[in-house]
């Protein structure tokens, strides 16, 4: 694994790790303040404040100029986001912030599949040969299992 491979791999585990605790923060304030969707509108803010801040650190304020231009499918991910926090946040409590999370998991990895298969959305191809569906079967059954009550 290369320095820069290793990099992206660590950035994207803290990601994975930040999934359940977003899940589980925003459950428990949307339960306190009887609003999963009230919930839900604070972090997005949160969150685009910080991304906004960001990205005029960063000096890329301009960008904003070039969304008009892009394709309207483009901006489904901020649907996507919504319906993911949303539901997490009503789920979550009365499912369980690990089951909640497991499926979501089990969704992700049915969805790489077949993103990867057909290269969609501009995703390099990769297809699903048997050593990478015994790896995928080996992943979810990973996630059932950890999830399952102990004996």
């Amino acid at each position: 694994m290369t320095p820069e491979t290793a990099k992206y791999a660590l950035i994207m585990l803290a990601a994975g790790v930040g999934v359940p605790v977003l899940a589980a923060l925003n459950a428990q304030l949307g339960a306190r303040i009887a609003s999963p969707a009230v919930a839900g509108a604070m972090m997005f803010m949160i969150a685009a404040v910080v991304a906004m801040g960001v990205g005029a650190a960063l000096g890329q304020a301009k960008s904003l100029a070039a969304l008009p231009a892009q394709p309207r499918y483009l901006f489904l991910a901020g649907l996507l986001i919504a319906f993911y926090l949303l539901s997490i946040s009503w789920v979550a409590p009365r499912f369980g912030v690990g089951n909640a999370v497991m499926f979501v998991l089990l969704g992700q990895i049915i969805a790489i599949c077949v993103i990867d298969q057909f290269g969609l959305f501009g995703a390099r191809v990769r297809p699903l040969n048997w050593p990478r569906l015994m790896g995928i079967v080996l992943m979810a059954a990973g996630v059932v299992l950890a999830q399952r009550p102990p004996t």
